[in-house]
């Protein structure tokens, strides 16, 4: 069983940065893809980045290539998502997911394990 805990959201203005962590404890999952996602009120969630367990594989969705970077450090069990040029339509909860795979994938039906979600909010 691996537990995720997500941290680093928060207010901040358009075109500002946060840097979200996802930590892991429990087993660890330096053999587990991990990715990020989020969800914005009425909307369902989506797919925002993902890396795979050696981080030499990343994936991103259009919407934020070239502004966010996901990368991870296995030795403190750590996955990061580096948001710069933040918009407003990048407001939602963020969540962390690992998947039993050293494959990332952009399929939320393909994780296995799920943070509680840390809110990010852009204002205009």
């Amino acid at each position: 069983q691996v537990q995720l805990v997500e941290s680093g959201g928060g207010l901040v203005q358009a075109g500002g940065s946060l840097r979200l962590s996802c930590a892991a404890s429990g087993r660890t999952f330096s053999y587990y893809a991990t990715g990020w996602f989020r969800q914005a009120p009425g909307k369902e969630r989506e797919f925002v980045a993902a890396i795979s367990w050696t981080g030499s594989s990343t994936y991103y969705a259009d919407s934020v290539k070239g502004r966010f970077t996901i990368s991870r450090d296995n030795a403190k069990n750590t996955v990061y998502l580096q948001m710069n040029s933040l918009k407003p339509e990048d407001t939602a909860a963020y969540y962390c997911a690992a998947r039993r795979s050293v494959i990332a994938s952009r399929a939320l039906n393909e994780y296995n394990y799920w943070g509680q979600g840390t809110q990010v909010t852009v204002s205009s």
